[in-house]
């Protein structure tokens, strides 16, 4: 199992340095637990975000904090999120930004941990990791990936953490303890799945197809599409309150999620999903205009 991951992480993300490989119960399982598991009392995450990386801080009873793009503006802090391309935005950071990312941990001595589980998804933009970043330096770097986005296994569970292998050391020895081990069936899936990249340019296809066709319709309704240079989510606006807009697609019976549950800055935003069937997809284009 090790020895797949690591190969698809040189291959794929670049990584040159030694580092450690340990398979989690879903990637949402660790981005809940880690500041536990790393004993963080602060803990820096994006602005407008995936409500779990505020969940994690809470249970580990951190300070949790939004912050914005720009390092120079974050406060002192032991653990930062990065979450390249970003749900529920799209967003990809270039590399001067993850370099920036990286900076500002290596000089508050602070973990930063990427969820990169949207990675095999650029479409404007090539998401990079931090993995390849860090280089052959990966002391306090952890890079976070999952099988559900990019192989459909979200019901098996499957992803994993690398990077630091001290801190994967330590992970590994807290959570054997603890109950959070991947059964082995489903490390052997995942081992099939890390080595075939066939299906994902599949997937990649699927997804394509759909935001073409669901971006298109959208901007001809009047909306605005911010960011989603990656990913499987278009981030969308027409400039008034996120429930007016929720309501306006309910009434053609199509659900979007408020940006607002994503952080204040989604105020004005909703998020829409391509994860739909082809045949949904074209249904909810239809409905757009009736």
């Amino acid at each position: 199992m090790r020895s797949a991951i690591e190969f698809w992480c040189q291959t794929r993300l670049g990584a040159s340095g030694e580092f450690g490989v340990l398979p989690t119960i879903g990637s949402k399982e660790l981005v809940a637990w880690l500041p536990t598991l790393l004993g963080s009392s602060k803990v820096l995450f994006p602005e407008i975000a995936y409500p779990t990386y505020a969940v994690g801080a809470e249970i580990a009873g951190a300070e949790g904090i939004p912050v914005g793009i720009d390092p120079a503006d974050w406060p002192a802090a032991d653990l930062v999120w990065l979450n390249s391309p970003s749900n529920p935005t799209g967003r990809v950071l270039d590399v001067t930004q993850m370099q920036a990312a990286l900076a500002w941990a290596r000089r508050h001595s602070a973990v930063i941990a990427s969820d990169e589980c949207y990675l095999d998804f650029g479409w404007d933009r090539q998401p990079v990791s931090i993995m390849q970043i860090a280089g052959d330096d990966l002391s306090n770097v952890l890079a976070v990936h999952s099988m559900s986005k990019r192989s459909n296994l979200a019901g098996y569970r499957a992803a994993f953490v690398a990077g630091d292998t001290l801190i994967i050391k330590r992970l590994l020895e807290i959570r054997k303890h603890i109950g959070m081990i991947m059964p082995a069936p489903v490390q052997a899936a995942m081992i099939a799945t890390l080595g075939n990249e066939n299906h994902v340019l599949i997937q990649r296809e699927r997804y394509a197809r759909r935001r073409k066709v669901l971006s298109a319709a959208l901007i001809e309704a009047g909306f605005r599409i911010d960011h989603s240079e990656a990913g499987l989510y278009l981030w969308v606006t027409r400039g008034e309150a996120a429930w007016a807009t929720v309501e306006w697609f309910a009434e053609r019976g199509i659900l979007v999620v408020p940006g607002i549950f994503y952080g204040a800055a989604g105020l004005q935003h909703v998020r829409i999903a391509l994860t739909a069937t082809d045949e949904r997809i074209d249904a909810a284009v239809a409905r757009l205009f009736s």
